[in-house]
């Protein structure tokens, strides 16, 4: 656990593992912390070095209340690593967080080895989805997370989910400031359409979902393993929107592969 004063605000990180070969850099979901990717760290920190960060508005990072556009958070990122000296990565990120990844790519893809895409969309908002935002980041700033967290805790994992796994869900989002939240959220409605950007990727791609995501569904992920000029596509049973948390030796399994793979001449 590590913090760093980047473009105005403090950033909390995890990086841990051998500083040798490419890093891994992980980006987590709304409304969620870095904590979500607890068993990544443990899993891959052994061989890896790997990097995930709280983004702003998130977990230990400062709060920024207002608009967060997903170019503020890639920039931050690419401010960490900069901070870091780290050159060329593998990034990875789920839902929110994959689409950060798309913008990350856009802005810096020369820096990137490989993306890992996870339970996540690539096109921008409709208009109907921008109200809904809009309408959903007052409601968190005029009543608090919890109300929202206790609706979609069992969209965010599925309703078998181990105790474990869904308290750590619901207490990530029940942790979250409702300001952090609502910024990310207006931001979010007016990203950019990513789907053309895929089909520019020149580095492999690991896209993965929950066999019962509801947010991202498995449609989602075939279209963009389709898009992807060099992509593997992992559909993870029994999961839902957080199969990392949900299904870990599942998740873990295809990540290793992947980065195995990369590991190659």
């Amino acid at each position: 656990m590590a913090n760093a004063l980047l473009n105005g605000i403090t950033v909390g990180y995890d990086d841990k593992g051998p500083t040798d070969g490419v890093p891994l850099v992980l980006v987590h979901g709304h409304p969620f912390d870095r904590s979500m990717w607890a068993p990544q760290l443990a899993a891959f920190s052994g061989d890896f070095r790997v990097i995930a960060p709280d983004l702003r508005g998130y977990g230990e990072s400062d709060v920024v209340p207002g608009k967060t556009l997903l170019s503020t958070f890639a920039e931050d990122l690419a401010a960490l690593l900069d901070h870091l000296g780290v050159r060329d990565f593998v990034l990875g990120g789920l839902s929110m967080g994959g689409q950060i990844v798309m913008e990350c790519h856009r802005q810096f893809g020369a820096r990137i080895r490989g993306l890992v895409l996870a339970d996540t969309f690539p096109a921008a908002e409709t208009e109907e989805g921008k109200a809904w935002r809009r309408e959903l980041a007052e409601r968190l700033v005029r009543e608090g997370m919890r109300g929202h967290a206790d609706e979609v805790l069992f969209k965010m994992v599925a309703p078998d989910a181990a105790p474990e796994v869904a308290s750590h869900v619901l207490r990530m989002m029940t942790s979250t400031s409702p300001e952090g939240a609502a910024a990310a959220l207006r931001g979010r409605a007016e990203r950019p359409d990513y789907r053309e950007l895929l089909t520019r990727v020149s580095v492999p791609a690991l896209v993965v979902v929950g066999r019962d995501d509801e947010f991202t569904p498995v449609a989602d992920a075939e279209a963009m393993h389709a898009a992807l000029p060099d992509s593997t596509l992992c559909v993870v049973e029994g999961a839902a929107h957080m199969p990392n948390l949900e299904r870990p030796e599942e998740f873990n399994a295809a990540l290793g592969a992947f980065l195995a793979r990369l590991d190659r001449p």
